[in-house]
């Protein structure tokens, strides 16, 4: 596993990708809407690949809902653990704030990004990439558009933070949305 060291932390240096918890139980891979409509309003724990299609899989890692995330066997591998929001707002602040860290996070250059992949220097060394995600009902959204990162902290019953980067700006955005989608995971040592 690839990693990487900003500032004080040190991040895992691509998406995750495992499919099972760190006990060793399986996290179940969801491919139908139906069936990942169901994981959410159950609060059961989901992973899926981009499309179902583990060719996603090998460049983006795996989509998770936030029922896996804060599953108490752990998505995170041993020594790791899923970012608190304040742990990610210490990243975006020694990359120089909300407005310039974007650009320094995201992989360089058009290959998985869409164009212009504004401001994307990755002097950061974490290599971002717009993974995607899956929505609520099943539906997946904006591969080469959006990288969406959860993190281990709640809002509300309902909804988590998380942070997500886009194609067209430098800036990392700070949001939250329901436990039910499916974003990308990046995991930072204990």
């Amino acid at each position: 596993m690839k990693e990487i060291k900003i500032g004080t932390q040190i991040w895992m240096a691509e998406n995750l990708n495992v499919s099972q918890f760190r006990n060793g139980d399986i996290i179940p891979e969801v491919k139908t809407n139906e069936e990942w409509k169901e994981a959410g309003i159950n609060k059961q724990p989901a992973w899926c690949y981009y499309d179902n299609n583990p060719e996603n899989g090998k460049i983006y890692g795996k989509l998770y809902n936030w029922h896996a995330v804060n599953d108490i066997r752990g998505l995170a591998p041993e020594g790791w653990h899923i970012p608190t929001d304040d742990e990610l707002t210490t990243l975006i602040n020694y990359l120089g704030g909300e407005n310039v860290a974007g650009g320094k996070l995201k992989e360089i250059g058009t290959t998985h990004w869409q164009s212009p992949n504004t401001g994307a220097t990755n002097e950061s060394g974490f290599s971002a990439l717009p993974g995607g995600y899956r929505y609520f009902n099943g539906s997946f959204y904006y591969i080469g558009y959006y990288g969406n990162w959860w993190s281990s902290s709640e809002l509300s019953a309902a909804d988590a933070w998380y942070r997500f980067l886009f194609y067209y700006y430098s800036n990392v955005f700070r949001y939250y949305y329901s436990k039910e989608y499916g974003f990308s995971v990046r995991c930072v040592k204990n």
